[in-house]
């Protein structure tokens, strides 16, 4: 039975705090029929913790933007203007022929959909073990963070939260925190590495290679 596509919606430029409760609101609310969707939306400067977050991540510098705590997993990341963010309400009971689609199998998906659309601007980004998100893989900027991601898979296996890919922003708040709690980790965008792209094209790429990935099967992982 083919997996039905996850509705894309574009939620234009939108303030954090108030799509995080309508990300929770979403979840609480959806049914076993409720349709997956997608939600595009750009920042405002924000400082998000995750839960286990420790606030010694937050440098000099951090306080003259909002910080807010989430229930997403993994430590302290930013969201501003230029940054494409993607948020994933998804059932993964639905999401894998004769079961749940598994949270590392999710993972996995996300960050090759993220790898792919790189590659289709002629970028090369690489997973790093241990490290969620997705990295260059060569030349200079070899290493350095381009896009995180960070997710909450409640127990019935909903989803929110999701994905942020830097494309062409002001990168001097990475700076004033250890990103997703590393100390002296280079975060770079779209631009610093030489390529200059409307945000808005780079949005719909990423929003349709997350469709086609999570349509797609995958056996499990071992």
């Amino acid at each position: 039975m083919p997996i039905q596509p996850a509705v894309i919606r574009h939620l234009g430029q939108a303030d954090y705090e108030p799509t995080f409760a309508a990300m929770r609101a979403f979840t609480d609310a959806r049914t076993e029929d409720t349709p997956d969707e997608l939600w595009i939306v750009e920042h405002p400067p924000v400082y998000t913790l995750g839960l286990g977050a420790d606030r010694g991540h937050l440098l000099a510098g951090a306080t003259s933007i909002p910080c807010v705590q989430t229930d997403r997993g993994g430590e302290v990341t930013y969201h501003g203007p230029g940054q494409v963010v993607i948020y994933l309400m998804m059932d993964l009971r639905r999401n894998k022929p004769g079961g749940k689609l598994f949270a590392r199998q999710f993972v996995n998906k996300i960050e090759q959909a993220i790898i792919n659309v790189l590659a289709a601007y002629n970028l090369d980004g690489e997973r790093v073990e241990g490290a969620p998100g997705i990295y260059m893989s060569g030349g200079p900027k070899k290493g350095a963070k381009i896009a995180a991601l960070g997710l909450k898979v409640r127990g019935n296996g909903c989803t929110y939260h999701g994905v942020s890919l830097n494309v062409d922003m002001d990168l001097a708040p990475f700076s004033w925190i250890n990103p997703c709690g590393y100390a002296g980790l280079e975060t770079v965008d779209m631009r610093t590495v030489g390529v200059i792209a409307p945000l808005a094209d780079v949005q719909q790429a990423l929003a349709d290679e997350l469709v086609l990935q999570l349509q797609v099967a995958e056996p499990e992982l071992t």
